[in-house]
């Protein structure tokens, strides 16, 4: 099916939904004048660049390739005139894979993917229902590319802020409700989104119905942050931009190892807890999260690193107080906390642990804007080297000298 008719078919459908119980969960916006004056029509001429006149079987039409080294949650196979992106379904990892065939504009399809998810390449605009890829256009210098973003106060990125500003990018989502006439109206060759739970997946289908094509990541499942960083290469995929991407990242993940070589023969690791009781449980991440990756490289003592899970472990506070009571720093905590004193508002058994007594209590919020959007969700994602050199920072100031943090801060504002 082509894009053209995928789009002429949403159309129809978008008008049926209006009647469907599901509308609930939709939000119906007049899109602004500047939203439909600025979405793209026709190609830039980067991309007619691109676009293949004469077509050439033998031909590879895809020279930069990009290469995975810690991402596990997505795999690309490259073919001459095309690329198959598979990713783990994030609703359900027992489920089939969700598959994206690439295909060069000016090319044919592949016969074998007639009935496939076909995304022509390079994508001229995207609509990002996620932070995660916000960080990513912008090293890619393609924010010229977003039209749409979701939750547009809490967006941190500058270069996006901007266009923003200026009416050039529009909020098509909030509060993960999805303005389907606002898309419908930019018109995206691309929507990125993202899921965790089963209403995320239901938005995903209703975006399928109404004729977009429509890519998932499932980043927040990787387990090591190196992993999470590297998805910067599966958005850099739809627009051709591997060489870019993986000098980029080979940047990050050389910087990131360089730090973490620092703490390999530290003998004082400090120990460390995280999170904080949310509504009668304390959601511990487990030894083989990121979390604790990040910990075990920052040359600290994580008190949960010998658990299994890669999932965060649900506990009581009476368990994670046995453990943690005389732990040396606390961090992760509530984000509403800007002092001790906020903690014992909230729950008057903070103050025996040590860490609280002791004031070292770090939290990631530095970079937290007015209408609460935190950095740390956005460029942290891409930046996992500037994370682990505040955590370095925190644990072995000896380490890195005059070193400033930029994501973690102390609760009570102190450096």
């Amino acid at each position: 099916m082509t894009k053209t008719t995928k789009q002429s078919i949403g159309w129809i459908v978008f008008g049926s939904m209006l009647s469907m119980s599901l509308v609930g969960c939709l939000k119906t916006v007049e899109p602004s004048p500047t939203a439909t004056e600025t979405s793209t029509s026709d190609r830039t001429s980067e991309d007619r660049k691109t676009c293949v006149a004469d077509y050439n079987p033998d031909l590879d039409y895809f020279p930069d390739k990009a290469t995975l080294e810690y991402a596990k949650g997505f795999e690309v196979d490259y073919h001459k005139n095309y690329k198959v992106v598979t990713v783990r379904d994030p609703w359900n990892l027992e489920k089939e894979p969700f598959q994206y065939v690439l295909v060069q504009c000016g090319t044919p399809v592949p016969e074998a993917f007639k009935n496939a998810e076909i995304i022509e390449i390079p994508v001229r605009s995207v609509a990002a229902l996620s932070t995660t890829y916000l960080s990513h256009l912008d090293a890619l210098n393609l924010v010229d590319r977003l039209t749409g973003v979701q939750d547009a106060k809490t967006v941190s990125t500058p270069s996006i802020r901007q266009r923003i500003d200026s009416g050039d990018i529009i909020e098509v989502a909030y509060n993960r409700t999805i303005d389907i006439e606002g898309i419908l109206a930019l018109n995206p060759d691309l929507i990125v989104t993202f899921g965790v739970e089963a209403t995320d997946s239901e938005s995903y289908a209703k975006l399928l119905e109404a004729g977009f094509d429509v890519a998932v990541n499932s980043e927040y499942l990787e387990n090591t942050p190196l992993g999470r960083a590297e998805w910067l290469k599966f958005t850099a995929l739809f627009f051709n931009r591997e060489a870019d991407a993986e000098r980029i990242f080979s940047d990050i993940a050389r910087d990131y190892n360089r730090i973490a070589e620092l703490t390999k023969t530290v003998e004082d690791r400090p120990t460390v807890f995280t999170e904080f009781n949310y509504q009668g449980t304390w959601f511990v991440p487990g030894g083989e999260s990121y979390v604790a990756k990040f910990l075990e490289d920052a040359g600290a003592d994580y008190l949960w690193k010998d658990t299994d899970s890669t999932a965060s472990l649900p506990l009581d506070f009476e368990v994670v107080y046995d453990v943690a009571a005389n732990a040396d720093f606390w961090l992760n905590v509530d984000r509403n906390w800007d002092t001790k004193e906020d903690a014992i508002a909230d729950d008057p058994r903070y103050r025996n642990f040590e860490a609280w007594q002791t004031g070292q209590i770090y939290n990631y919020t530095a970079r937290v804007n007015e209408y609460g959007g935190n950095d740390y969700w956005e460029s942290g994602v891409l930046n996992p080297n500037i994370i682990l050199a505040d955590l370095v920072t925190i644990f072995h100031p000896e380490l890195l000298p005059n070193t400033e943090k930029v994501y973690y801060e102390k609760i009570d504002g102190d450096s």
